[in-house]
């Protein structure tokens, strides 16, 4: 009689095969499943510029007499190559008093998310009237958004190296200071500009003299990334903003209170997104004025001082 098994061997060694069958189809399934749903990730880039989009629904940069507002003196401004990055020269819009001889302090100017339009070039002279040389730099590679889909595509596409972004206002910083000769230099930013105004900030903590930030977008509320910051701050917000929402903005103020640094810090009461672009749909007059001429007293405070 031959030896016998508790189990047939044959039946054991093809139930094996069966799992190992399953095994390997769940191993596909779940890598084909991972390959997919890694495909329709949002990445920061994106969900940046979706935020900004739906901060600005029914927006657009309209015209309007307020742009064409005159500086409070002559002024002269013209095209400049101030940075090269990644192999590509970078023309932004440099503007001064007419009749300036000296050195004057410096301003860099960063656009909204429509980009280099006329009208952050009339806000550019209408700086330089104040006495300063100001430079509108260009973080869109020369593109300009004349709707929102268009800006949130490029908000997206710039943001997807900010590297790059980095490096061409650390140009610019340096332009302003060899070039021009700038004793002294602040950021000054609106909507997607204001952001990069506090990243301005954050990439030049103990070089930048001042910054200015309208309503950006993104506001770093953590202690330890705002340490480094070495220079006074204005912000500029509104009340109906839900990017940056009130919360958001108290949180950033108490942050930079629990640090000690030189803050000042405004929510205008009924004023949204965007309030102080004369160009576009939610232009408030009132607040806008006001928040200039705290602007204008800031800068004059410490870059002339």
């Amino acid at each position: 009689m031959g030896m016998v098994y508790p189990f047939d061997i044959r039946s054991h060694q093809e139930i094996m095969r069966k799992w190992f069958g399953l095994a390997l189809i769940g191993f596909l399934l779940v890598t084909l499943w991972t390959m997919i749903d890694s495909r329709h990730q949002v990445s920061p880039a994106q969900t940046y510029s979706q935020q900004m989009m739906l901060s600005h629904i029914h927006d657009t940069p309209v015209a309007s007499q307020m742009v064409a507002q005159a500086p409070s003196v002559e002024v002269m401004g013209d095209r400049v190559t101030y940075a090269t990055v990644d192999g590509t020269p970078v023309t932004g819009y440099l503007a001064r008093p007419a009749d300036a001889t000296e050195p004057l302090p410096g301003l860099i100017v960063i656009h909204e998310w429509w980009g280099l339009n006329d009208n952050i070039e009339a806000m550019t002279r209408r700086l330089a009237g104040e006495g300063y040389v100001a430079l509108a730099v260009d973080l869109f590679n020369a593109q300009v958004a004349q709707n929102p889909d268009q800006a949130r595509a490029q908000v997206q596409a710039a943001t997807a190296n900010s590297e790059l972004l980095n490096e061409n206002l650390r140009q610019a910083y340096q332009y302003l200071e060899t070039e021009q000769q700038a004793p002294r230099i602040a950021s000054i930013g609106w909507c997607f500009g204001g952001s990069w105004s506090l990243n301005t900030a954050l990439l030049l903590p103990d070089q930048l003299d001042a910054t200015v930030i309208y309503y950006g977008g993104q506001l770093v509320t953590e202690p330890e990334q705002l340490s480094p910051l070495q220079m006074p701050i204005l912000g500029i917000f509104g009340s109906l903003d839900d990017n940056p929402s009130p919360e958001t903005v108290q949180q950033f103020e108490s942050a930079l209170n629990s640090l000690g640094k030189s803050a000042e810090i405004y929510i205008y009461e009924g004023a949204d997104h965007a309030f102080a672009n004369p160009s576009g749909t939610r232009y408030d007059a009132e607040a806008a004025e006001d928040a200039w001429q705290r602007t204008i007293a800031f800068l004059e405070q410490h870059l002339k001082a």
